[in-house]
C-alpha cells in the first residue's frame, strides 16, 4: 500500500467536520493506517511547514495549525495515493476549488481551508516521519 499524510486542520475539527472528511477519504476507497487527535506544537509545525519559512505568511500558518487540535492521519491506498488525496481536497483557494472537492464544498478561506495533504511522495515520507516516526 502507498501512504500519505492528511491533516484535518483546526478549523475542520472546530467545525465538527473531521468525520465528514474521513468519510470522504474512505468513500473514495482509501484506508486509515494511523490517526491521532492532537495539538500540533509550534516547533513541529515549523518543521512541517519548513518550505514556507521566510514567506510573509509563515508565522500565521504556524499559529493557525497549532491553535487547537487537528486530526493527523496516515492514509493508504493505491500508487500515488497523495495525488488522489490532493484531487479530493481541491485547490488551496476554496474560491477556485470545484464543487465535489472538500474545499469546494466546505471551505471559504485560503488561510483556513480545512485539510492538508502531502504534495508528493517524497513529502509524504518526510511528513509521516515527522508525525508518526514509528511508521517509518
Amino acid at each position: 500500500m502507498n501512504r500519505t499524510l492528511v491533516i484535518c486542520k483546526p478549523d475542520a475539527v472546530e467545525r465538527g467536520l473531521a468525520g465528514v472528511l474521513v468519510a470522504r477519504l474512505e468513500a473514495k476507497g482509501l484506508r486509515l493506517a494511523a490517526a491521532e487527535l492532537r495539538v500540533i506544537e509550534p516547533d513541529l509545525a515549523e518543521q512541517h511547514y519548513a518550505e514556507h519559512r521566510g514567506r510573509d505568511y509563515f508565522d500565521s500558518l504556524v499559529k493557525f495549525i497549532s491553535r487547537s487540535p487537528s486530526l493527523v492521519m496516515v492514509v493508504e491506498g493505491p500508487e500515488d495515493t497523495w495525488k488522489i488525496v490532493r484531487t479530493l481536497m481541491g485547490p488551496t483557494n476554496p474560491a477556485e476549488a470545484p464543487p465535489g472537492t472538500i474545499r469546494g464544498d466546505l471551505a471559504t478561506a485560503t488561510g483556513e481551508n480545512l485539510i492538508h495533504g502531502s504534495d508528493s511522495a517524497d513529502s509524504a515520507r518526510r511528513e509521516i516521519g515527522l508525525f508518526f516516526p514509528h511508521l517509518g
